[in-house]
């Protein structure tokens, strides 16, 4: 399963080669746009994947190969991008989500480009204020999920909000990622602060901790390591209740054969944070011939259906089908939680260093 929680950790970049068919005759032009034009680069988080059929498609559309550059998590590769403003390692960064968006654009790392196809994603998508520094390219939500079966075993109905995860019957049940260090950790924080305020939220968190709330530093650990529900319902972790995503269950379920009546684990639906990740022509790029050329592919018809299966996230594109999988086992969540990235940048660093002391310390 793949996802973009991942740390926000620095980490060194790395480098691999996903595509390289090296068309020519292609759109590229380097007398135009100076560097390679035979070649652009995407600069992305670790959870990036797409399907070697896609890639090769992109090539053949283009006359581009492309160079992928895996900058670790997240928040890595903006920090990176930051720190190599004007002097950027690629052409279009992808992977900067909601929560990070305003460290980016604060930093001015984007030149605007308006892709082409944006038109066929709505405007709850897009940056506020109709900006065309990034282009939104996936969405998801950040829940809680459960185990099924454990909750089924002990007759206990699952949480479906965030204040039952306050109550004892769910005590020493919960473990969540880092705030400080983890996408979906800092979702989930975003979350309790939409939901209680700026006067409320870290009361909730005391209870949280009160009811013995578990914290890790990624989603990887939490999922994989602390979660009774991973791994098809056999995850080697105690903890039936886990801060992931609303696609998480579908992904419990690819390839399974005969397909079951329900994944084995489930959403609880009151407790969700919109996720949205966005892509951006790096300001200095080698090739922005090449990297315009990207986003349009970014949120073509391609690429957003091919966006699920890989990366268990939804198209923003209106028009692009969902796998049949995402229809019958994913959660449907209707109202998540969602904060304008101008509040998150206001806030941001001051909420995270209370909640560090409130429950980290």
């Amino acid at each position: 399963m793949k996802h973009t929680a991942t740390t926000l950790l620095a980490v060194t970049l790395g480098v691999s080669l996903l595509a390289g068919c090296g068309g020519s005759g292609g759109s590229g032009d380097s007398s135009a746009d100076g560097g390679d034009a035979e070649k652009v680069t995407l600069v992305t988080h670790d959870s990036f994947a797409a399907s070697e059929k896609v890639l090769e498609r992109f090539t053949d559309e283009t006359g581009y190969e492309l160079e992928i550059l895996r900058a670790g998590d997240a928040g890595s590769t903006v920090n990176q991008a930051v720190l190599n403003k004007g002097n950027p390692q690629g052409d279009v960064l992808f992977g900067v989500d909601n929560t990070l968006l305003s460290r980016a654009l604060e930093n001015e790392i984007f030149t605007p480009y308006e892709a082409r196809g944006l038109e066929k994603v709505p405007q709850e998508y897009r940056p506020a204020g109709g900006g065309t520094d990034v282009t939104p390219v996936d969405t998801g939500e950040i829940c809680v999920n459960y185990d099924r079966e454990y909750f089924e075993k002990n007759d206990l109905r699952p949480p479906r909000t965030l204040g039952d995860l306050t109550k004892p019957a769910y005590k020493d049940l919960l473990v969540t990622e880092n705030a400080a260090t983890s996408s979906p950790g800092l979702g989930f924080l975003l979350a309790t602060v939409a939901e209680y305020g700026n006067g409320g939220w870290k009361d909730y968190w005391k209870k949280l901790e009160a009811n013995g709330v578990e914290v890790v530093d990624g989603w990887e650990q939490a999922y994989y390591d602390r979660f009774s529900g991973s791994a098809g319902g056999e995850g080697k972790g105690d903890r039936p209740l886990v801060v992931s995503y609303a696609s998480s269950p579908p992904a419990e379920v690819l390839g399974k054969k005969p397909m079951p009546e329900h994944a084995p684990t489930g959403v609880a639906e009151g407790t969700c944070f919109r996720q949205v990740e966005f892509a951006g022509l790096l300001e200095g790029a080698d090739n922005p011939k090449g990297g315009k050329a990207l986003l349009d592919f970014l949120i073509g018809t391609a690429f957003q259906e091919d966006l699920p299966l890989q990366m268990f996230v939804s198209p923003v594109r209106e028009d692009a089908a969902l796998p049949e999988v995402f229809t019958e086992y994913g959660a449907d969540v209707e109202n998540p939680a969602t904060m304008a990235p101008e509040r998150i940048a206001d806030n941001r660093e001051q909420w995270v260093k209370a909640w560090t002391s409130l429950v980290v310390r």
